[in-house]
């Protein structure tokens, strides 16, 4: 068995790839543009052959998706916490959970889906800002 995908419906295409593009730094793999069922599928990776994140665009959807804590969230490994979630917040992105930790942050999409994002290996020594930050509202 190999993991595939997971799959987040989305409202916006450029906001949403903004987001996971621009700002969080996966790369676009494949796009499916289906007319007769009035949508559009994109596929976003960190790497290409890795797990797939599949945005799905309906183009007559509701104009906000309902979203629960039963989804859970997406998690990235990144190489440094501290400089991805600096990364983030200069572009505009909220660090909902700050990495106090030096292992562990959340940050929400457009969509309002929860990130996760984990150090790759052993946690960084915990520092400021990060340490004495607060949370900000869900994750």
């Amino acid at each position: 068995m190999k993991f595939l995908h997971t799959m987040v419906r989305i409202r916006d295409i450029d906001e949403s790839l903004d987001f996971y593009i621009d700002k969080l730094g996966l790369i676009e793999t494949r796009r499916h543009e289906v007319p007769e069922g009035k949508f559009t599928l994109i596929f976003l990776a960190a790497k290409a052959g890795e797990a797939e994140v599949e945005l799905t665009y309906n183009w007559e959807s509701e104009p906000e998706y309902q979203s629960g804590r039963n989804f859970g969230h997406l998690a990235f490994e990144v190489d440094d916490i501290y400089q991805t979630c600096q990364h983030l917040q200069d572009n505009g992105v909220v660090i909902n959970r700050p990495p106090r930790c030096g292992k562990m942050a959340f940050v929400k999409s457009p969509d309002n889906i929860s990130i996760e994002l984990l150090q790759k290996d052993k946690p960084l020594a915990p520092q400021e800002p990060w340490l004495s930050m607060a949370n900000t509202g869900a994750w």
